[in-house]
């Protein structure tokens, strides 16, 4: 089958890693700890995606920048906590192994850090999947364009042969202001309804039926 796509970006967490419910106790925790306001779970799940500094601002409004590291040290400490309990959702590695094999570049664009990343890589064997990859602190926070448009330019890959794969509507949003075509999954961070209102490729429930998309569309 021809390949209507080069290069396929992924979203991690809440698109190849079931997270969401991890990173929102994480976060609640934090807040906590140091007598924040502590985040409903669905309001914490909607800054899934973001830079921790721009998922602050978000969250926290009213809370002054220079107690962000705080939080983050916080945060960091209860997500690691955590962290080995969330797998990848089922098929993921054995789908990112046969899109390789497809001749498929494969990218991770997301708003962990680069060390959180590079750990998690580590952990579940996939880094060798992926030619590329960029982090929350290395380029503007989802929904600006930064990290796909350098993932395209360090992989020689134009916009058209681009698909942004995510949970959120970050990452659609993100996909969209790069001129890229974004695919969404509704079993992550956000709810079905706000993913499809951004005209996504198609919205996939579960993670077997993405896996099947993508080898049968991509």
């Amino acid at each position: 089958m021809t390949r209507r796509f080069d290069l396929l970006v992924f979203d991690w967490d809440g698109t190849l890693m079931d997270s969401t419910a991890v990173i929102a106790a994480a976060l609640q925790a934090a807040c906590a700890d140091l007598g924040l306001p502590v985040p409903s779970e669905e309001r914490a799940r909607h800054i899934i995606g973001l830079g921790l500094y721009d998922a602050m601002r978000h969250i926290l409004p009213n809370v002054p920048p220079s107690i962000y590291p705080q939080i983050v040290e916080r945060y960091g400490a209860h997500f690691r906590a955590r962290e080995e309990s969330a797998p990848l959702f089922a098929g993921a590695e054995t789908a990112l192994a046969a899109l390789e094999d497809a001749g498929h570049l494969l990218a991770v664009a997301t708003g962990k850090s680069r060390r959180g990343l590079d750990r998690v890589l580590e952990r579940t064997g996939l880094g060798k999947r992926f030619d590329a990859t960029r982090c929350g602190e290395e380029a503007a926070s989802k929904p600006a364009p930064a990290m796909l448009l350098e993932l395209q330019s360090e992989l020689g890959v134009s916009k058209e042969r681009t698909l942004m794969i995510g949970d959120t509507t970050h990452d659609l949003q993100m996909a969209q202001n790069a001129g890229v075509a974004a695919l969404a999954v509704s079993f992550g961070a956000h709810p079905r309804d706000q993913l499809l209102a951004l005209q996504p490729l198609a919205c996939i429930d579960e993670p077997q039926a993405l896996w099947q998309w993508l080898s049968q569309n991509a």
